[in-house]
């Protein structure tokens, strides 16, 4: 931060669904990362240079009361404010404006925090607790310089504290435990919302709130849906099924693919197309080192799965002579990226344009996708990039060979 600048950040909204009805509460990544504070209408004020101590570091939250804790459950006091934040000065939310406006004669630059991750393509439709407070702050307060938060946590939380790894590898072993579970389950006729339920039942037993997102359990043609989420078909002999399903723990995501056979056993295609795959997995992972960047690894495994597609028959040398660069002949076949960051997010925090450094923890998943053949096979683990060699796998072990999974499925 700049000399003499303050930075806010605010809670997300509990969002109404109709009715007096509302959507569980999640809270804002941002917020929880810097304070570790899980609750709604909590404001973290950050003035370093401000000239009382006790101001430079504020945690705003709801006033609790006997009706509070009887209809909704307690809610968080000033001492366990800061017990959970290591922040000192903890004040009710409704302190705010007047607080704030003291801070703001000292003042000259304003960080706000708005979001600019590169997936979100377009303006979005709801405007959030973060933008109006924004909105009013600049209407109140014309006079400042406003700064943008976003690009120092775009870096920041792009590397993992140990703290946050572990827990990472925490959601890392539930999810192992739900793969187990359903490994067990799965056979022709079954459903696929069926085998979803036995995913969940596995993460809330093991205390995670759920899935760390959207699951996607793909039978047959599903899996060439990208992100199908229906899974409502049934599962057919002969089959295959992509899962993305994983489990989150303490806010942090995990995130998993694997593609296995309906009856417990590959075809001869289907094999020859999965062992393809995971050789691409196995040539990524070694790239996920530092000094390399998001830009020149995909780059590099263009020309890894042109190799692999050819020698599938999926592609032939005419198709790659005659592609056109902006979209090479592989993507007909691979056309998502093979990693992104993972933490808070699953689609994490991360600038591409960084250069990859020990602590940060990426996906690696690749996939191929043959809507003709009535099939599509991706497999992604987590990893986390060391300060040399080879990455961390942290799902190394959540079965991934083609003979394991059968194996396991035939028990």
């Amino acid at each position: 931060m700049k000399p003499h600048s303050i930075a806010i950040f605010n809670s997300n909204d509990i969002y109404t669904i109709s009715s007096d009805s509302t959507l569980p509460f999640a809270q804002h990544r941002d917020i929880f990362y810097l304070s570790g504070v899980d609750q709604e209408e909590s404001v973290l004020v950050l003035f370093p240079d401000a000239y009382d101590p006790k101001y430079r570091e504020i945690l705003f939250v709801r006033e609790t009361n006997d009706h509070i804790a009887v209809w909704e459950g307690e809610k968080l006091s000033k001492e366990q404010g800061t017990e959970v934040s290591g922040i000192k000065t903890v004040l009710w939310l409704q302190d705010l404006p007047g607080v704030l406006r003291k801070l703001m004669v000292e003042a000259e630059n304003v960080y706000v925090n708005k979001n600019e991750h590169y997936r979100v393509t377009e303006a979005p439709q709801v405007e959030t607790r973060e933008d109006r407070f924004v909105k009013q702050l600049k209407q109140d307060y014309p006079g400042h310089t406003y700064l943008r938060s976003n690009p120092i946590l775009q870096r920041i939380r792009s590397v993992k504290e140990t703290e946050e790894i572990q827990l990472i590898q925490h959601a890392c072993d539930i999810t192992e435990k739900g793969f187990r579970r359903v490994l067990n389950f799965i056979q022709p006729g079954v459903w696929e919302y069926e085998i979803e339920a036995e995913f969940v039942h596995e993460f809330i037993r093991n205390r995670s709130k759920g899935f760390a997102y959207t699951p996607i359990i793909a039978s047959g043609n599903n899996a060439n849906v990208l992100h199908y989420i229906q899974n409502n078909q049934q599962c057919q002999d002969g089959d295959l099924i992509l899962f993305d399903v994983a489990a989150e723990y303490a806010n942090y995501s995990s995130d998993m693919s694997r593609t296995v056979p309906v009856n417990g056993k590959y075809t001869a295609r289907q094999r020859e197309v999965y062992d393809a795959v995971l050789r691409c997995k196995k040539e990524a992972e070694t790239m996920l080192i530092p000094g390399n960047n998001w830009y020149k690894y995909h780059e590099e495994l263009g020309k890894v799965y042109t190799s692999e597609l050819l020698g599938l028959g999926l592609l032939d040398k005419a198709d790659v002579q005659n592609e056109d660069p902006a979209w090479p002949a592989y993507k007909k076949y691979m056309m998502h990226g093979t990693s992104h960051h993972m933490g808070l997010d699953t689609h994490d925090y991360g600038l591409l344009t960084d250069d990859f450094v020990a602590g940060m923890v990426f996906t690696n998943e690749p996939g191929f996708y043959i809507p003709a053949e009535g099939f599509g096979i991706r497999l992604e683990d987590d990893y986390v990039i060391q300060n040399e060699g080879k990455p961390f796998n942290l799902m190394q072990n959540i079965p991934l060979e083609a003979e394991e999974i059968e194996d396991l499925m035939n028990k």
